[in-house]
Formats: C-alpha cells, sequence, structure tokens
C-alpha cells in the first residue's frame, strides 16, 4: 500500500443547485436562475431586490395602513361576552337537543348537558349592541365595532385553530397574515420592524413562531417578538465603549462577508434576512429605544390604558406600545393575551374568563379610544378574536369546550362602519347559521381593508402561485363604510 500517494481535497461541497449553476458552461444558471425569480428571490434581470420591505401600492385605495391584531389565545367564550342566547338559559341541563344532530366535542364529550352563562347583559351606544359585564369598558366603544357573530373555521383543537387563525391552514409551513401584509406593502418605517409580536407573558404561544413566521416565502418578512418592558428589543444595545463608528465598521465587514457567501447561494432566503436583521438592529439603535419609552406618555393615558392597576398593567403596556408602533409606521402589531392558551376554558371558566376579561377590558377600550383621538384610528384597522369560540355544552359541570363551528369576532377602524352586527349563530350558539365567514374570509376581509385583492397577493412557490387565503375565501365588503 503506497502511504505516500496523495488524497485528493475538496475545498468545497456542492448543493445540487451548485452543480447546476456550474455545470455546462453556466447554461444550468439560466434554468435556475428562471426558478427563482418566479419564487420571487430575485427580481427582473436577475437582481435581488434592494428593499424588500420598501412601502408599496395597494391594490386599490383604501384607509387602513396597518392592523393591530388582538389575539386571546385559547378560545374566548362567544356565549359569555357578546352573543346572548336566551334559549340556552330556558334549556340548561338538558341534552343537545337531536334537532343538532350527533355531537362529539373536541375532548370527546358525547351528551355533555348544555351550560348557562351567568352574565348580565345589557345594550350599548346608539347601536344597541348586547355587551356582557365581563367587558364594560369595551361596551363604551360598541359604536366602533362591527362584530361578526358568524365565524367558523376548521380548527378542533388550539394548534390547528391557532395556526389556520395565523397562517390560513391548520398545517404548518405556510406565510402568517403579518408576512402576508408586510409582503403585500412593506412598511413606512425603515428602522422598525415591519411586523411586531408581543405577548402577555413569556410562555410560548401553541404553534410556536410559525404563527407569525414567513412560511416558504423569504425570512425577512417574518414577525419580531418583542420581550419584556426591561428589554423589549433583546440584544439591541451595543456593548459599552463600542462607538457607533466601530459598531458600523463591524456590521459592514460582516455585511460583505455574508453577501459574498450568498452569492453563491440566493436560493438561500434566511442569509439575507440575517444581513438585513443586522442592518436593520444597527438604524434600530437609534430609534427603538424611544418608540418603546414610555416615560414620555402622559399620566392620563397610561391611567386610560390601566398602566396605574396591577391587573390591567401588562396587556396595558402593549396596547400603549401597540398605537405606539403603528404611530411610527410599523405595519402589522399583533398582541396576544393569554400566551399558552389560557383562555382554554374546560373547567372554571368564571373564574378563568373574569380574571383574563379583566386584564384586556381597560387596555382594549383604552386602545380605541386613544386611536380615535389621535386621528388614528381610521388609519389603523383593529382586530380582536381567538382561534374558535366555546361550546354551549359544559364541560367539567362548569367549563366549556373548544368550538370552530360558530364564534365571535369584531373589527373597528381602518375604513370599517362601526355599530353593526354581522351574522348570527343559531338559538344556542353552536353553529354559525348567517351570513358565515370562515377564517378565509376574515383573512381576505382584512387584507380588503388594508387595500389588498386576496387573489392578487400572490406568492410563487416552487412553480405554484400561492395566496393566504388558499384559493377560497371572499372579503365581506358590507364591513366598509365604503360599502
Amino acid at each position: 500500500m503506497n502511504t505516500n500517494a496523495k488524497v485528493p481535497h475538496y475545498e468545497t461541497l456542492y448543493t445540487r443547485r451548485d452543480f447546476l449553476s456550474r455545470a455546462g458552461a453556466g447554461f444550468g444558471a439560466v434554468a435556475l436562475a428562471y426558478l427563482l425569480e418566479r419564487d420571487a428571490l430575485v427580481a427582473t434581470a436577475g437582481e435581488v431586490d434592494p428593499n424588500p420591505l420598501s412601502p408599496k401600492p395597494q391594490h386599490f385605495s383604501a384607509k387602513a395602513k396597518s392592523v393591530i391584531f388582538l389575539f386571546m389565545e385559547g378560545g374566548p367564550s362567544h356565549l359569555d361576552t357578546f352573543d346572548p342566547k336566551p334559549k340556552l338559559r330556558e334549556i340548561a341541563g338538558q341534552k343537545l337537543p337531536e334537532s343538532f344532530g350527533p355531537i362529539i366535542t373536541a375532548m370527546g364529550e358525547v351528551d355533555a348537558p348544555l351550560l348557562a352563562d351567568r352574565r348580565e347583559w345589557k345594550q350599548h351606544g346608539e347601536s344597541g349592541i348586547w355587551v356582557s359585564d365581563w367587558l364594560p369598558h369595551m361596551a363604551e366603544c360598541v359604536d366602533d365595532l362591527a362584530v361578526i357573530h358568524s365565524c367558523w373555521g376548521d380548527g378542533l383543537n388550539h394548534a390547528n385553530g391557532v395556526g389556520q387563525m395565523n397562517t390560513g391552514s391548520i398545517l404548518g409551513g405556510r406565510p402568517s397574515l403579518g408576512a402576508w401584509v408586510s409582503y403585500g406593502l412593506g412598511t413606512d418605517n425603515q428602522n422598525l420592524p415591519a411586523f411586531t409580536v408581543l405577548c402577555d407573558n413569556n410562555g410560548s404561544v401553541i404553534g410556536g413562531p410559525r404563527n407569525w413566521g414567513p412560511g416558504f416565502m423569504p425570512a425577512l418578512y417574518q414577525g419580531v417578538r418583542l420581550g419584556p418592558a426591561t428589554e423589549p428589543f433583546p440584544n439591541l444595545n451595543p456593548p459599552r465603549g463600542i462607538s457607533a463608528e466601530q459598531q458600523k465598521g463591524k456590521l459592514d465587514l460582516l455585511r460583505d462577508l455574508n453577501r459574498e457567501y450568498a452569492q453563491e447561494r440566493p436560493q438561500y432566503s434566511e442569509l439575507d434576512a440575517r444581513i438585513r436583521s443586522y442592518e436593520l438592529a444597527f438604524r434600530m439603535q437609534a430609534e427603538a429605544p424611544e418608540t418603546v419609552d414610555l416615560s414620555q406618555e402622559t399620566e392620563a393615558t397610561k391611567e386610560l390604558y390601566g398602566l396605574d392597576r396591577t391587573e390591567t398593567a401588562l396587556f396595558g403596556r402593549n396596547c400603549l406600545l401597540a398605537r405606539r408602533l403603528v404611530e411610527r409606521g410599523v405595519r402589522f402589531v399583533q398582541l396576544y393575551s393569554g400566551t399558552g392558551s389560557k383562555w382554554d376554558a374546560h373547567s372554571k371558566i368564571e373564574q378563568n374568563h373574569s380574571e383574563l376579561c379583566r386584564a384586556v377590558d381597560k387596555p382594549i377600550s383604552g386602545l380605541l379610544k386613544d386611536l380615535k383621538a389621535r386621528g388614528l384610528l381610521d388609519s389603523t384597522l383593529v382586530v380582536w378574536g381567538g382561534e374558535f369560540g366555546r361550546t354551549p355544552m359544559g364541560e367539567k359541570g362548569d367549563g366549556r369546550d373548544h368550538n370552530p363551528t360558530g364564534f365571535t369576532m369584531w373589527m373597528a377602524g381602518g375604513g370599517v362602519k362601526g355599530g353593526q352586527i354581522i351574522g348570527e349563530t343559531d338559538e344556542i350558539g353552536l353553529r354559525a347559521v348567517k351570513e358565515r365567514l370562515h377564517v378565509h374570509d376574515i383573512h381576505a376581509t382584512i387584507l380588503w381593508l388594508m387595500g389588498l385583492d386576496h387573489t392578487k397577493l400572490i406568492y410563487r412557490h416552487q412553480g405554484r402561485p400561492e395566496r393566504l387565503t388558499l384559493n377560497e375565501g371572499e372579503p365581506y365588503k358590507k364591513i366598509s363604510v365604503r360599502a
């Protein structure tokens, strides 16, 4: 055996796409460039879009310029908040009437007795919309709300439901609603993230970051989860003793190294997103600290959001931050209440919902009133809801199971005609029966209010034209003042 024989040394391991781009005197690059262009990863003539998040025109004129999505994770009970059912009280304790057919709940219960609500209901505002005593502050804003009683979806459990409400699909891997909006419209402030997420505890939303992820889109469209009050933007501040010039020099060197590497691998969107995130972080060092500095707000404003009360301070802070973010041009802000499915009241719904409603009621009311007073409500679409509602049948004696077949959401601002009720559920609140709006219809409506046609908001993935609504759904145009 010749121990002195030279062993071939391969400096680089090539991927299949590397081989295609280099083989045949570069002929493979022609096909590759075409495929990448169709995937919207390279622009016309093979050049990468210098700023994919620059502001883009709407498909048509619309009032909404930004979105604040108030997500009550776990499934709030429509039957105890916005959708009173006298019939349910009348037949409480009995089995579901046979006319509804056989029902097996998400947790597998059959013939569970019907559970009446224990709320006091009143009509509010000039519109006379019914709201329970759990939400007295939101009740003051009903003339600005379009309350949708006829929502429905396909997600029977939390992972499916939260996933569909955020991405349009009960399956993982698709871009989130915020990513689609950022992709379609860009953002007005290049010094802050286009899409931000705020949670009310350090827990994890069911399904994790996929709920604000980019799916098969370039990674730069994903949402940025903000941290606690002590450090909303983690790792943003430079180390002590490092000047702005030194920081920029390091960033420039890192960018050059990354881009040299990326030029050989244009299909890896994560690397481009990482480069842009470093650049955004550098710009944010000037603007972000001021954005999250709530000490600039008056005591009256802080009180409006409930920052002076222990039970409302946390969600109130997030609502106030949401206003400050959209005020500065951030396109999409999502707030989670009950992070980790805390609204999931299979038992002790009275205790569970009373605490959570108390935590969000005043802050959400404060947000609506503050946006309106500042002239921002017309251009900001506020959406409230969860992944599904709760059943009229009881569970464990004092709780309610998941109900995706009929539940309530509401929208306000952004061109929405307030003081109206849309659709209805049946006499006990089990199923949506009139003007039914599937999650795809809800998404199409949000896009329409933002000036985006859901059939034209397309991202080509693997040669296939992809849409948020999966080629389904229609916008409910009667919700708008334009209708």
